[in-house]
């Protein structure tokens, strides 16, 4: 891949991060919380968002060494959990906001292709588009902190599990290297299966 469509793709992978990230902020903000809000974070300029190494750096690597995973994230927006409704699901839900845009996003783009109304020149654009989304909506959920999943299952798991289990997140949450460390190793060990289950997801929403 040239350094042009590497630069192509990290900026899909930019976006499509941002607005997982602002969608965790919506999410909050309904459930009562403004904090992002207040700091001006509900916006889709990219540049209120990027985190040079998780939005340009990692992403680009990743992209120029042909890896089968492309993965990134912009800056968290942040939140605070204390201000939400009262309610098991509340922080569940901020959390699950941002993926569940990255699979509406896929969706969206792949009814475009099916529709006929895509160019044939620019469906294999449109077709990243689905997989960028497909990839972030899958690794996000992960059960693994700091991902969005770890409080989603959290938020599940019966209250005689969930104790121990956030207890454990907690921990992870307070050494962030060691949750992206074991990642890096996910997608090391498992990185070719991983990039097949996520591009034949993508190429069945696109219809492909």
């Amino acid at each position: 891949m040239d350094i042009a469509q590497a630069v192509f793709l990290v900026a899909i992978i930019i976006m499509s991060a941002v607005i997982h990230e602002v969608m965790h902020g919506v999410a909050a903000d309904k459930l009562g919380d403004p904090t992002a809000r207040l700091m001006g974070r509900l916006t889709l300029n990219p540049i209120s968002h990027l985190d040079a190494f998780g939005s340009v750096l990692l992403p680009l690597l990743l992209t120029l060494t042909n890896s089968p995973i492309l993965f990134g994230w912009a800056k968290p927006v942040p939140y605070n959990p204390y201000n939400l409704r009262p309610g098991r699901f509340s922080e569940a839900i901020v959390a699950g906001a941002g993926p569940v845009s990255n699979l509406v996003i896929a969706l969206i783009a792949g009814l475009f292709i099916r529709s006929g109304v895509v160019p044939p020149e620019l469906v294999p654009i449109v077709f990243l588009i689905i997989v960028v989304n497909v990839m972030l909506f899958i690794f996000n959920l992960i059960p693994l902190p700091p991902l969005d999943g770890s409080k989603v299952l959290g938020a599940l798991l019966p209250k005689s599990i969930s104790v121990g289990y956030d207890a454990w997140r907690a921990r992870l949450e307070g050494n962030m290297f060691l949750g992206l460390g074991i990642l890096v190793l996910i997608i090391l060990v498992l990185g070719d299966s991983l990039g097949r289950f996520i591009y034949g997801i993508a190429r069945a929403i696109a219809g492909a």
